[in-house]
């Protein structure tokens, strides 16, 4: 962090402020699984009073991290940044909690057992950190004075990023209500722990549980009661929710179709023309961009301990935008964002996985359980797999349709597909990743709701796509996930692209998700589009139902506006 500031020109060799009028925006994340999450917090607290005074501002963002910490998700705070406070916590203070948390248990405080056990737990500098995070410590009255968004000269700045909720919230309703709602629950969940109801040992997620046993003495104070219903009330706010902007991942991980226009949507909201975003590390370790530059991605993994990335700064300077790294390369240019369906080896491209599968060496052919063929391709170098179809009648390569259809809508579902004769026979290749689940194998475990772009958003898109291929195969074993980030995959679409109009039997009674994204994509599907990318693995009769479906979901949005 010190080094990538250094690098930028905002701080010199002493640690001082040395960037003029410029304006340093920190979006989140400053604390957690490192060692030294406290000397950030303080020189970013030093800078903060140093840089107005030579015309320059830093800024710095509530991150989903800082918000656990506030909260008491103590989840990812490593026992290094534990023993940072040790020294500002007394053996009376430990002694005090322990003996609270044995009575909480029931248990003898003289027990060898419960004591080694708290100590493991709780280990030294646990109760001065939970201390200093309090409404009222020294951080926590920092923190909770900070925005979720900052829109400085039309660059708006937000941890997660740019939900649906800030669409319809606004600027001032996320950084006043969705914030006070944090303030608001911090600082009853302190009364709580004042009046010990709760414990500063109790997580976030065993307040619920205690509070729904809580029986109020009769002395209760009113000011307790009202905390227990403010905790009770505010413990599921959209700030700590997945959809929140702390949290949010579906700016940069749910395809274009899905999420361009609601990034527009919540951009005109808050009167911004771009977005910059953390939270989620980006796969190559660099800054990228996507949406034209309107969304800018910017955590690159910098603690490299953990993410084996390095620090990376954004500079904005009028209309230019450079990045300028921890090692002084640069400055260079924001990265496009990649096209990821599945993961592959090496970062390949999808231009370059295309060509492996078109040119690479056919090293092994096989049937796999599900009775599919299984080609494995090498460059040389690295080796993927592949699913084969045999040609359809007439020319018909339905898997590389759909992929090609996929890269026009911008669904970003449909792994690379190729055409390729293997083994003298003609037919087509599709991607098929190393790790993945399928849906059966999904919803079994009940896995997933973590997925960085919505399962149910996905499903709503894909829901679209098999009506507008008439998709007849679409099974749970054709939907795929990439373990990583729970990326729906959509294979094998050797029972698609029928030649009529209307939609399968098992999707009549379904109600589409038809978004001003799917307006949008379905309108620039014109004749002549589809005609040059398609003649050659569509027949007339399949390109004439797909043009005659796009009209019927067109006119259906039409209905529905």
């Amino acid at each position: 962090m010190v080094e990538t500031l250094q690098r930028s020109g905002v701080i010199d060799e002493q640690l001082n402020w040395s960037g003029d009028d410029a304006h340093v925006v920190v979006v989140g994340d400053i604390l957690d699984r490192g060692p030294r999450s406290r000397d950030a917090m303080d020189l970013l607290m030093r800078l903060e009073g140093e840089a107005p005074s030579a015309g320059g501002a830093v800024h710095v963002l509530i991150g989903n991290h800082e918000s656990m910490n506030l909260i008491g998700d103590l989840r990812y705070v490593s026992k290094s940044e534990y023993a940072a406070f040790a020294a500002d916590e007394t053996p009376e203070e430990r002694q005090q909690w322990f003996e609270a948390y044995a009575k909480r248990l029931g248990a003898e405080a003289s027990s060898d057992g419960l004591r080694e056990k708290f100590e493991r737990q709780f280990p030294a500098g646990f109760f001065a950190l939970r201390r200093a995070f309090r409404p009222d410590g020294v951080y926590g009255r920092w923190l909770l004075a900070k925005p979720v968004i900052a829109v400085i000269n039309g660059t708006a700045f937000v941890h997660g990023g740019l939900s649906p909720l800030v669409a319809e919230l606004g600027l001032d309703g996320v950084n006043r209500g969705l914030k006070n709602e944090l303030l608001e629950y911090v600082s009853a969940q302190q009364v709580l722990i004042d009046a010990g109801v709760l414990l500063p040992t109790d997580s976030y997620y065993d307040i619920d549980g205690l509070l729904a046993n809580f029986m109020p003495a009769l002395d209760e104070s009113s000011a307790v009661l009202d905390a227990v219903a403010t905790v009770q009330r505010l413990g599921q706010s959209d700030l700590f929710d997945p959809d929140g902007p702390l949290w949010y991942r579906g700016s940069v991980s749910c395809g274009g179709l899905i999420e361009e226009h609601r990034l527009d949507a919540a951009l005109e909201a808050i009167a911004a023309v771009r977005v910059v975003v953390g939270h989620t590390p980006t796969l190559n370790r660099r800054i990228l961009q996507r949406f034209d530059g309107r969304v800018i991605e910017i955590d690159t993994g910098m603690l490299n301990a953990y993410y084996k990335g390095r620090g990376n700064a954004l500079v904005l300077e009028g209309d230019a935008i450079s990045v300028v790294t921890q090692s002084g390369d640069g400055p260079t240019a924001p990265l496009s964002h990649p096209r990821y369906v599945g993961s592959r080896p090496s970062m390949m491209s999808p231009e370059d996985l295309q060509r492996m599968l078109e040119t690479g060496e056919i090293v092994s052919q096989q049937q796999d359980a599900a009775d599919r063929t299984i080609v494995k391709v090498s460059d040389g170098r690295n080796t993927v797999s592949a699913i084969f179809k045999k040609r359809g009648a007439r020319g018909f390569y339905p898997d590389v349709a759909a992929y090609r259809l996929d890269r026009m809508l911008e669904l970003d579902m449909v792994p690379v597909s190729v055409m390729r004769v293997v083994n003298g026979v003609d037919g087509s290749l599709q991607f098929l990743p190393a790790k993945f689940s399928d849906e059966m194998k999904r919803s079994a475990s009940g896995r997933g709701g973590g997925a960085s772009c919505s399962i149910l958003d996905q499903w709503g898109a894909m829901y679209v796509f098999d009506v507008l291929i008439y998709n007849e195969g679409r099974s749970q074993q054709r939907m795929l996930y990439d373990l990583s980030d729970w990326r729906l995959i959509l294979t094998e679409h050797d029972r698609a692209f029928s030649s009529r109009r209307g939609r399968p039997r098992h999707l009549n009674s379904l109600s589409l998700e038809l978004t001003d994204g799917w307006k949008q994509a379905l309108s620039e599907m014109t004749d002549e589009r589809l005609d040059e990318r398609f003649s050659d693995v569509l027949d007339k009769r399949r390109l004439k139902g797909l043009r005659a479906r796009r009209d019927e979901l067109l006119a259906s949005f039409a209905g529905e506006s």
